[in-house]
């Protein structure tokens, strides 16, 4: 569970959003457009159930969530005080920012104020990979078919290491280990393993990187969110509401082949996202560092 708050003398609000790291990191900007209000009110941007019933149960003085047509559970509706319909707006943080209307909140910037730290592992993935220019692989997705498939993770950095000179820091999470390992062996010894990360690392490690390679999951969103160019590549979920925000990072999708949007595992005999090529995503590297300048 995920939640941001803050009080005041003038009063207190509540944030829920119950989910994974890529969901919180896009919650950021809505709890930053609060920054400078007060407002005894709970914000639900998670649109299940449960996190309807604990944005009222806390006892706020009103309760903000979406309208039923962009819930993913419909009933969450009734827990509501308020549900203003976001309008035209597809990517989740927009949806986020338009919520918050009803706080007389208009400014629909995207910010993330977040701190850059510079822990021992950033320094030390830094050594890893031989000095500050440096990409970022991360192959590993809490959904197995948000996977790409190692070798190709592998072949990619080889690539980018030859046209661009750039070697690459491998992520990996609990359970990913071997999966990292696997890409590093691809690499034609074009990548490093990455050292165990905590959160704040991987923002640090996320920020000093040209170039960040990965599937819909939480690193990416921390990339997105410190400014650091993204190639992303999407199977079972809409980029336009889950992926990158800033105009110049490139998504490789597969969404008009894939037939399982948001669920956790293909009913398929491979996921869609196993259909995106090397050279396609070598092409999108190219593109990407070449906009970067």
């Amino acid at each position: 569970m995920s939640g941001f708050s803050r009080t005041s003398a003038d009063g207190r609000y509540l944030i829920v959003r119950l989910g994974s790291l890529g969901d919180v990191i896009h919650a950021i900007p809505a709890a930053a457009a609060l920054r400078h209000a007060r407002y005894d009110t709970a914000v639900d941007l998670q649109g299940l159930v449960k996190s309807a019933a604990l944005s009222r149960l806390v006892g706020a003085r009103q309760t903000l969530g979406f309208s039923r047509r962009h819930l993913r559970e419909p009933l969450a509706r009734t827990f509501y005080t308020h549900a203003p319909d976001p309008g035209a707006a597809r990517h989740v943080i927009d949806m986020n920012l338009a919520l918050l209307e009803p706080l007389g909140v208009t400014d629909r910037a995207v910010r993330f104020p977040i701190a850059i730290p510079r822990t021992p592992i950033v320094a030390l993935a830094r050594e890893r990979v031989g000095g500050d220019d440096y990409a970022i692989v991360n192959p590993g997705a809490a959904w197995p078919n948000k996977r790409w498939p190692p070798e190709r993770f592998g072949a990619v950095a080889a690539s980018t290491r030859h046209d661009f000179g750039l070697r690459s820091l491998v992520l990996w999470g609990p359970g990913e280990e071997p999966l990292a390992q696997a890409v590093v062996a691809a690499s034609q010894g074009a990548a490093e393993l990455a050292p165990e990360t905590t959160i704040p690392d991987l923002v640090g490690v996320a920020r000093g990187a040209r170039l960040m390679i990965s599937g819909d999951t939480g690193p990416l969103h921390i990339a997105g969110a410190v400014g650091t160019p993204i190639v992303a590549l999407f199977g079972p979920t809409f980029p336009e509401r889950n992926g990158p925000w800033s105009p110049r990072d490139v998504v490789v999708s597969r969404g008009a082949q894939c037939t399982c949007f948001y669920e956790r595992r293909c009913r398929k005999t491979a996921p869609c996202i196993d259909d995106i090529g090397v050279d396609e995503v070598k092409d999108a590297v190219r593109q990407r560092l070449v906009a970067h300048g």
